[in-house]
């Protein structure tokens, strides 16, 4: 008998394999972290080594997410953005924590994401801290479309800013970790990316985290109360399991543009779908990772938008780190190859213009 994380089984197909060592088209890597927390050693590693992993990958662009606020926000702009603005752009993130004191919170982030734009920034990033953990000064959840927000997102709409927002994860994330979890065992190995136990839905009184579907429902209705924002969903709209879910979000607003980022196993296990869904709204969805900065990574990424390959793995690591499946590629026709790699982002993220 072994144990489950000694199982590292290999595929006996013999199917045919593709290793695709540069993208078709020109790519932008829309999500992605260069900060400490994130971003690996790239800070060590510097700007000429991150240029050329880049260029060996043949990606034109990558958003750093992790701008943060302040002189935070400053150093990482003189950092990465400032010496090559044209190959990296950094945006600003939200002071999370000081709502808790702030009544007024809402206009002080309106008020510092000018301040951001002013230091630099390209954009503004919005992690799931909104809706699942920053309470306001009478200790309650602040919901994701709390109206309390709305200066923010009208000052984003004003400044011309794109917002990337994530909101919720994995929806096995928001079940009990139990036998029947098909991400056991990356829950147990993050507990804290662990949502349970949930509330009953609509009782924001009661104890525990949000359920998944307010979340998106939440999520839903900030999207359309702003049509003037530029909303990007982050990981497939954070539904990449309930595609027709996000299709009737991209439907229902104009404004809202979804990247695929950390998504691979979710997308290639469904492929028949997937693919129709990229297909229908290629438009729409930017290509991302979410993944350090590397050239294994972009190359599996390609493996699966460009190629017909069948069963392999979707990630790089000797056991799959999210679930025990493997992913199917997408044979995407170039028309729409082009619009995700590289055109959509470009468009969305405003990164034609001067920096």
């Amino acid at each position: 008998m072994i144990r489950l994380d000694d199982f590292r089984p290999r595929t006996s197909l013999r199917v045919p394999t593709h290793e695709v060592l540069r993208p078709r088209y020109p790519v932008v890597d829309a999500h992605n972290h260069l900060g400490a927390d994130f971003g690996g050693d790239w800070a060590t590693r510097g700007l000429d080594a991150l240029l050329a992993t880049l260029d060996a990958a043949g990606v034109e662009t990558l958003v750093d997410l992790d701008g943060g606020v302040g002189d935070g926000l400053t150093r990482e702009i003189e950092r990465w953005q400032a010496r090559a603005p044209d190959r990296l752009a950094v945006f600003a993130g939200l002071d999370y924590d000081g709502w808790a004191d702030d009544p007024s919170f809402g206009e002080t982030e309106a008020r510092r994401l000018r301040d951001a734009a002013a230091r630099g920034a390209r954009g503004l990033k919005v992690w799931k801290v909104l809706g699942l953990r920053a309470r306001d000064p009478a200790g309650r959840l602040v919901a994701v479309d709390d109206e309390r927000l709305d200066p923010l997102w009208s000052t984003a709409a004003e400044l011309t800013l794109p917002v990337v927002i994530h909101i919720a994860d994995p929806i096995a994330f928001f079940h009990p970790l139990d036998p029947a979890n098909e991400r056991y065992e990356e829950l147990s190995e993050h507990p804290d990316w662990h949502f349970w136990p949930t509330r009953p839905p609509g009782r924001p009184d009661e104890p525990g985290f949000p359920p998944f579907d307010e979340l998106l429902a939440a999520f839903d209705r900030l999207v359309g109360r702003h049509p003037a924002t530029s909303f990007v969903g982050a990981h497939v709209g954070c539904a990449a399991e309930d595609l027709a879910l996000v299709s009737r979000m991209l439907d229902t607003h104009p404004n809202l543009s979804v990247d695929i980022a950390a998504r691979l196993g979710e997308l290639g296990r469904q492929p028949y779908s997937a693919r129709a869904f990229l297909v229908r709204y290629a438009d729409r969805i930017l290509f991302g990772t979410d993944a350090p900065a590397e050239a294994a990574v972009y190359r599996l990424h390609y493996r699966f938008l460009e190629t017909w390959d069948e069963s392999f793995d979707y990630g790089t690591d000797d056991a799959p780190s999210q679930g025990r499946w493997q992913i199917h590629g997408l044979g995407l026709p170039d028309d729409v190859l082009r619009a995700v790699y590289r055109d959509n982002a470009r468009r969305v993220l405003r990164l034609d213009l001067p920096s």
